[in-house]
């Protein structure tokens, strides 16, 4: 069947119009008026001061497909559901239902000036904003408005003369001024048509991606995600990706939508990328700005192209930096510790002894580092089966970038790190070390003398106070093996016993006792536990174990690993030393028996009865020497191609970058709770609960001027919205942007229902 071949018009365009669309553009007049050129004919016209016939013409741009409805608000500097309101005034009122409304309050205000000087003397007088709005007859969020401190009006007003807002002014300054309530929103309206730029990203056309474009509406879903932003902006992971990766591919969805879609779906208890088959593609694009988010296939292939790039560690190392460089105050302690990753595939990978089970199983050894708080800092991937302290040695140099040159931090790992000739390393680096002394082969350590115990007292960062019973000493530490050999370190070694208990845990530090006290090196030393915390914490709600890549890569062929032949080699001798013993003893029953034979019995010992006896001694002992001899000559450890060329190692870029997602995401979900101290009762214990709750809650979104607003719906109890109100207003004063465009964040939050 032969096709119709179409040919496009000519994009002809007078040389001074605008581009709306291809072959569409509109030629602004010097007195306000304008001409629109459809494809080479003047189609639309209006003189200056006819608001109508501009509107007119906007509308039926878009009604004859000539261009989209955000191109359209775009070139008429409108937001898009102004086009929208003008199209539905036309079609319910005709040509004048598009006269413009009066401008300014349609009912009076309430902030009268006596009102808002009776608001203003109550809060001298120290009242809460809920206790003044009671005292006042309004509502809490007229009370934070007043409150807040006004900014100057921009001189010039926004193009958008729907919403009569002046550029640059906040919602809060019109409703200082007198302005009416926010009007109604349509509930989920439509987002944005968004048809060419997915044709234009289907031949790699579009370049950076689509830029985020909202619908102001009511009641979106997930909309509580977008307190994530601010605290996300502080991790510096969309910064630090930039410089690390650049951009991706041209497409629909930047590197930038890609990362802050991952972190919401993280934050949403969906971090694989099989849990976008749980959240609506639809509800998580309203907030991304696009009429839908990135589904499975098309995650899976963006976080293959970041890990195509192979710079996967250097985006661990650049968010290190980042975090140094924002929060220094959190280096001064830094608790590194294994991490290993349980693996049940049927891959066959390196097997390791799982602490959490119990057992030795296939997994994946890491190597991590959080701050003094706990907050995860670094990820490295270790060599299958390192010790603790080998991987400590490896990182040294990396933490030394992360710290700077003249910083001096204080490593804190537990007894798996303990190597007296790693000591040696972490001095000689300029670092100081604390961790738990281990008891030498045969030897233990010699407890402290009941007299030098006293009572010391800490309190903590969490404003906890702390009691131990201390004793605090030097000691003098040989390394009698590796390249420090014969070298003596003399530690501080800070001991504490508790009542009841005769056992004593004895504590090693390069600290000086004016530099750290004696309490202060017991409470810094438990505190690594926080960092088993976010393991656990991670594990449950980040899916931190999780197989985000099924890909795998052939394991180093000249890696070495245990020889098995030296494990045989050992049962051999372990055996032959049993028959030489059994040999023995029924040798020495013999003899016994030949030097005291029964009553009455002579008995004659001849040379040939005791070589009779001594031989099986002998045949034993000539085996046990063989055994030896032979185990001595199988080496230790051997290339793993001689053991199992077939193992391979899970892929480590893509576990690497969602690590990164990951951390960042607890981080935000971090900050964003510690922000609720001293706003919340029992910030302590549900802190994290009300983040939650308050990530996955619904709100309306607004735009004005080039401020974004988001209202978020109240939460399941007045106290929780009372808490999240003051979040809210902690995260407008940071005056964050949305990723990708310039609107400045604005949160708000509406009362409860029942308050007054």
């Amino acid at each position: 069947m032969a096709r119709m071949l179409t040919q496009v018009p000519l994009p002809l365009l007078p040389g001074d119009a605008a581009e709306i669309a291809p072959g569409v553009g509109v030629v602004a007049g010097p007195d306000g008026g304008g001409v629109v050129w459809v494809h080479g004919l003047a189609t639309f016209a209006w003189d200056a001061g006819d608001e109508v016939a501009r509107r007119l013409a906007a509308v039926q741009l878009v009604q004859l497909k000539a261009a989209t409805q955000a191109q359209v608000a775009q070139a008429f500097g409108v937001i898009p559901v102004s086009v929208w309101r003008w199209a539905k005034a036309l079609a319910g009122g005709g040509v004048a239902g598009l006269v413009p409304a009066r401008k300014g309050p349609q009912r009076a205000s309430r902030l009268t000036p006596d009102v808002v000087a009776r608001i203003r003397e109550l809060d001298g007088q120290g009242a809460g904003k809920a206790g003044i709005a009671a005292a006042a007859g309004v509502s809490e969020s007229s009370v934070r408005n007043v409150l807040r401190p006004a900014r100057p009006a921009a001189s010039s007003q926004d193009a958008g003369g729907a919403d009569g807002v002046p550029a640059g002014q906040d919602l809060a300054d019109t409703d200082l001024a007198g302005a009416a309530e926010p009007e109604a929103l349509p509930v989920l309206p439509d987002p944005v048509p968004r048809d060419g730029e997915r044709a234009l990203a289907r031949f790699g056309l579009l370049g950076e991606g689509a830029a985020p474009a909202f619908t102001p509406g009511a009641k979106y879903p997930l909309a509580g995600l977008l307190l994530a932003l601010p605290p996300l902006a502080q991790s510096g992971l969309l910064s630090c990706a930039r410089a690390v990766y650049g951009r991706l591919r041209n497409g629909f969805y930047g590197l930038e939508v890609m990362l802050v879609v991952l972190v919401f779906m993280a934050l949403l208890r969906e971090a694989r990328a099989e849990g976008a088959t749980r959240i609506p593609p639809a509800a998580l694009g309203r907030v991304l700005g696009l009429d839908r988010a990135p589904e499975v296939k098309t995650i899976r292939r963006k976080l293959g192209e970041l890990a195509a790039a192979g710079k996967a560690a250097q985006l661990q190392m650049t968010l290190a930096r980042h975090h140094a460089a924002t929060r220094p105050d959190t280096l001064g302690f830094m608790y590194v510790d294994g991490h290993a990753r349980a693996y049940f595939g049927k891959r066959d990978i390196q097997k390791m002894h799982l602490a959490r089970l119990k057992f030795p199983g296939p997994a994946t050894e890491e190597t991590w580092v959080t701050g003094g708080a706990g907050d995860p800092l670094l990820v490295v991937m270790a060599q299958p089966s390192s010790s603790l302290a080998a991987q400590i040695r490896d990182l040294l140099p990396g933490l030394r970038e992360i710290a700077g040159a003249d910083a001096k931090p204080v490593l804190c790992f537990d007894r798996g790190g303990w190597s007296p000739d790693l000591f040696a390393d972490i001095i000689d680096a300029g670092f100081d070390l604390l961790t738990y002394r281990k008891n030498e082969a045969g030897q233990e350590t010699p407890p402290a003398a009941g007299a030098a115990f006293a009572a010391a007292a800490w309190t903590g960062d969490d404003g906890r106070s702390h009691d131990y019973d201390l004793a605090d000493a030097t000691v003098d530490l040989a390394i009698s093996t590796g390249t420090h050999k014969g070298r003596v370190l003399n530690l501080r070694q800070v001991t504490r016993r508790k009542p009841g208990d005769t056992r004593q845990v004895h504590i090693l530090t390069t600290r000086e006792p004016g530099e750290l006290s004696a309490a202060a090196v017991i409470y810094r030393m438990t505190s690594r536990w926080r960092e088993e915390n976010y393991f656990r914490y991670s594990r449950a709600h980040f899916a931190l174990d999780a197989l985000d890549s099924y890909a795998v890569t052939p394991d180093d062929p000249e890696r070495l690993v245990p020889n098995p032949a030296k494990k045989t080699a050992a049962t051999a001798v372990k055996t032959a030393k049993k028959t030489l013993a059994g040999a023995e003893t029924a040798r020495q029953c013999k003899l016994a028996a030949l030097r005291s034979p029964a009553p009455g019995q002579a008995v004659i010992v001849t040379n040939q009865m005791l070589a009779k006896i001594d031989a099986p001694v002998t045949a034993a002992r000539r085996d046990l020497q063989a055994a030896q001899a032979a185990a001595r000559a199988i080496p230790a450890k051997i290339p793993l191609s001689q053991h199992n060329p077939a193992m391979v190692k899970l892929d480590t870029e893509t576990k690497l970058i969602t690590h990164a997602i990951r951390m960042a995401a607890c981080n935000t979900e971090t900050i964003l709770a510690r922000a609720l101290n001293g706003h919340y009762a029992r910030a302590g214990d549900e802190a994290y609960a009300l983040i939650r709750e308050a990530l996955h809650a619904s709100g309306d979104m607004t735009i004005h001027g080039s401020v974004l607003h988001i209202r978020l719906d109240p939460l399941s109890a007045p106290r929780r919205t009372r808490a999240l109100a003051a979040l809210c207003e902690q995260l407008s004063t940071t005056r964050a942007t949305y990723p990708g465009t310039s609107l400045t964040l604005h949160y708000e939050v509406k009362e409860h229902p029942g308050t007054t």
